[in-house]
């Protein structure tokens, strides 16, 4: 009894552990979250300083950080063959959704400000509950936390706080993108230190 239920449990795993990966699965997470990182902040910024930005642009600038994302996602569940089969899954089914979520923003920027702020919450919502269910057994597992709340708390606001300028949108995504892209780098430092090659 106890060998069938041992490994079905373990398909339906989201735990990360780094002493299960190689050193090079380690190496490509850690390069994952800091490439994650730098475009969120780089978007955040520019979203934050623009402050001429048209919506298109916007919309093609969180369209930019979503495809990218969700590509790394994909990457991280695809090659990470030492982690959980349930992790691997969730990874390779959010970074799908996300990157079509991007793709939609950049290919429809002409679109109004309440279909790009339905795009963004639902991204960020997604990406938060993903952060918080899939948690890591080392010194990075807070910094996932802080990320998952984070990102749930900022798509609710979006989704269902009146969002009725431009401007709204682009200070929230833009503080959003800037706390998301420390973290990630802060993940991207911490996310398997400490384990012997």
């Amino acid at each position: 009894m106890t060998n069938t239920v041992g490994p079905t449990s373990a398909v339906f795993a989201i735990t990360v552990d780094p002493r299960q990966l190689s050193p090079r699965e380690i190496s490509g997470i850690r390069v994952a979250f800091a490439v994650s990182g730098v475009v969120a902040l780089a978007i955040g910024t520019i979203l934050l300083v623009w402050t001429e930005a048209t919506l298109s642009v916007i919309a093609v600038l969180f369209g930019l950080y979503f495809v990218i994302s969700g590509v790394v996602r994909i990457v991280r569940g695809a090659a990470s063959t030492g982690s959980s089969a349930g992790g691997r899954v969730l990874n390779i089914v959010l970074g799908v959704l996300v990157l079509i979520l991007g793709i939609l923003a950049i290919r429809n920027p002409e679109g109004s400000l309440a279909v790009l702020g339905l795009l963004v919450g639902i991204v960020w919502i997604v990406e938060g509950v993903a952060a918080l269910v899939e948690f890591t057994t080392d010194s990075s597992r807070w910094p996932g936390i802080v990320l998952g709340v984070v990102g749930i708390l900022a798509g609710v606001i979006v989704l269902f706080a009146p969002v009725a300028t431009i401007g709204v949108l682009v200070t929230i995504g833009g503080i959003m993108l800037i706390v998301s892209g420390l973290v990630q780098l802060v993940r991207g430092f911490t996310f398997g230190r400490g384990v012997a090659a």
